[in-house]
């Protein structure tokens, strides 16, 4: 069994997917909307197979995100080594976004960072 792919509700669909495609080499489909219902979605597709889908609808709530709280704690990338980790956490700093912790190798022996990138939700960039 494998995740097929993981959904979430963002606010501004074209400022997230410019983020993944951008900084994190994703690809993604022309989009999808349902006139209908106003729904809008991008997958968004990575290099392993991976896929992301982010969604959009009008009257979604959208209420403060603390970090630490229940539910989806982070994303986590696999950039592939040490220098990519600590090359993009530059570059993600340097652009504005906030750099939580790291690069640093965690307790559980994990290099890593985490970053707050989309609308307060966290990424973690990993070996």
């Amino acid at each position: 069994m494998k995740i097929e792919h993981i959904a979430v509700y963002v606010n501004d669909l074209e400022k997230v997917r410019n983020f993944f495609m951008k900084y994190l080499g994703a690809t993604s489909n022309d989009g999808y909307y349902n006139p209908q219902t106003n729904f809008r979605s991008y997958f968004l597709s990575f290099d392993n197979g991976t896929r992301l889908e982010i969604m959009n609808k009008p009257g979604m709530s959208d209420l403060p995100k603390n970090l630490s709280r229940t539910g989806y704690a982070h994303i986590a990338f696999s950039v592939g080594s040490k220098e990519k980790v600590d090359d993009l956490t530059a570059v993600l700093r340097a652009d504005g976004y906030e750099v939580v912790s790291g690069p640093r190798t965690t307790g559980d022996g994990y290099y890593e960072s985490c970053i707050v990138a989309i609308e307060q939700n966290q990424i973690e960039i990993t070996i």
